[in-house]
């Protein structure tokens, strides 16, 4: 199903009911760009530690906005395994209520990936759902005490003029008790006319009709005194905030709930989440962690779960979510184990989920949640050797899938996977390389890169003539290592660290001077005293 501003606020209760019932929820998001190419070094890199990618990751973030988000909340009931599935693909796009404008980038790149799924930025831009984080939220309190608040949005700018036009030139004719109404208002813009109505005129009070109306009323100002923060008021500033928080609200609804959080891949998902909805991202990469545990205490990502699974051979390797669905549908996996759990498709939803493609967020939300009841199943099979009963519960899953719990994939990087309720773990690359530069003065990384580019070794620069590559291919080390065994200017060969490093070097070369004095010295000495 999906929700563009017009029909969020109408959904938002639903949506809070299956939240509540459901025994996880699935998350993607696409984003404007991925990593911008205006900032240095910030590709991934297989050198990363957790900290030093979280930092590139970071400005990126910030460069960059969420254009779409899908939820797909999955509920069984009787904690047997039958499952409805709500699915749903939410456009969003930032607040301008009030606040400074928000300013972000698009990529080229993206814009093409997501046009060619099939992406509608019509429905992105023009009924976007709006959202704020707490610090936005904040400020626009400030400016409605201070009454300092603005439209930031040029467009709102035309529809307000328009209608403070049609008021004005009306309420100088009117008498006390006479209305108007100001039609052809969507859900936003009536809310910043009212306010920006009452603001400019004393004697005048606003109420929303529905159907894209606003009655306006001409009063005296002891009458307006006596209306404002009544129960008849629809400006009150808690429904500005409630308004302009937009999906925010929704995002509010799920850290609450605290349900088991899934999503494929779920790094930048997280980080985005953090900055749009929660807080401006920190530049600790530990407070980070600590912060999205806290508002997600249980989160699971499929590819950390479908990648160990794909490590003990329990299914062939596959490149992307959709393969690992089809995959998994597959009847060969198991055919002597018990039937996958019942996933079945709310009423609103079923015609949507068949008939979208991957790339779109709420579709990608689907195939999440069914990869992860799929991969638990599976694996709960594999898991013993005793007959696993028919209908096995959502809590038994969450048993078997323990050790994936809290660990996001991390692409190329130093560690396999970020552990948000511990200490990361580092994986185990295989050995780097080193390569001394001879005769070709004053090479950069960029170009050592392209040299090995065909083997997809990431450098780093050691000193002025060497730089040191790193591979997750235990082939693409042996075959380098024998290509250019005979390089007239590349001489290659495995990094050894007290034997390369220059900062190992140097502690030799001074503890060989050191010990040098300390025999002359010693030598000296004993001749003097001769």
């Amino acid at each position: 199903m999906e929700v563009g501003a017009e029909s969020f606020a109408r959904c938002l209760p639903s949506l809070r009911r299956r939240i509540l019932r459901a025994a996880f929820v699935a998350l993607d998001t696409e984003f404007t760009g991925l990593h911008s190419t205006y900032l240095q070094n910030n590709e991934p890199s297989l050198f990363d530690s957790p900290a030093e990618r979280y930092a590139k990751a970071r400005q990126s973030v910030q460069h960059f906005t969420l254009v779409q988000l899908g939820k797909c909340s999955s509920g069984s009931e009787s904690d047997l395994p039958r499952y409805m599935v709500h699915s749903y693909n939410f456009f969003l796009f930032p607040s301008t209520l009030g606040i400074r404008d928000v300013e972000f980038t698009f990529s080229a790149s993206s814009i093409h990936f997501l046009s060619h799924y099939g992406f509608d930025y019509n429905k992105c831009l023009k009924d976007g759902i709006p959202y704020m984080n707490e610090v936005q939220e904040e400020i626009l309190r400030q400016h409605l005490l201070a009454g300092t608040w603005k439209v930031c949005s040029y467009a709102n700018r035309d529809v307000l003029k328009k209608a403070i036009d049609e008021v004005t030139s009306w309420i100088t004719a009117a008498k006390e008790g006479n209305t108007m109404i100001l039609q052809d208002l969507n859900g936003y813009h009536m809310l910043e006319v009212q306010m920006v109505l009452r603001q400019a005129l004393e004697n005048v009070w606003t109420e929303p009709l529905g159907d894209k109306k606003v009655m306006v009323k001409k009063v005296s100002p002891e009458d307006r005194r006596l209306l404002e923060n009544s129960p008849y008021d629809h400006c009150q500033e808690k429904l500005i905030l409630h308004s302009a928080r937009g999906f925010t609200n929704l995002f509010q609804i799920l850290v609450t709930a605290k349900k088991p959080l899934v999503g494929h891949n779920m790094l930048m998902d997280l980080m985005h989440l953090h900055d749009k909805f929660y807080r401006p991202l920190p530049e600790s990469y530990e407070e980070f962690k600590r912060n999205i545990h806290n508002l997600f205490p249980v989160i699971i990502d499929t590819k950390t779960v479908t990648k160990s699974m794909q490590k003990k051979c329990l299914f062939p390797r596959v490149s992307n979510l959709l393969e690992v669905y089809a995959v998994l549908c597959s009847s060969s996996l198991d055919p002597k184990g018990p039937p996958y759990p019942l996933i079945t498709l709310g009423s609103s939803c079923s015609t949507y989920a068949e008939n979208k493609s991957p790339h779109e967020a709420g579709y990608d939300a689907f195939l999440c949640g069914s990869v992860l009841l799929m991969s638990a199943h599976l694996l709960l099979c594999r898991s013993t050797d005793d007959a696993v009963e028919a209908e096995p519960s959502f809590s038994q899953y969450l048993t078997v899938l323990d050790q994936h719990v809290n660990k996001v994939n991390f692409i190329r990087g130093g560690v396999s996977s970020i552990n948000f309720s511990g200490q990361d773990t580092p994986c185990h690359h295989p050995p780097a390389l080193i390569v001394h530069v001879r005769g070709w003065p004053e090479l950069t990384e960029r170009q050592i890169y392209q040299e090995f580019k065909s083997h997809r070794f990431d450098v780093r620069r050691l000193s002025k003539n060497q730089f040191i590559l790193l591979s997750n291919k235990f082939k693409h080390v042996r075959l380098v290592l024998g290509d250019y065994r005979h390089h007239p200017h590349l001489q290659v060969s495995v990094y050894r660290h007290w034997r390369h490093s220059p900062n190992v070097n140097c502690l030799l070369q001074i503890s060989g001077i050191v010990a040098l004095w300390s025999v002359l010295a010693f030598v000296l000495g004993g001749a003097r005293s001769c």
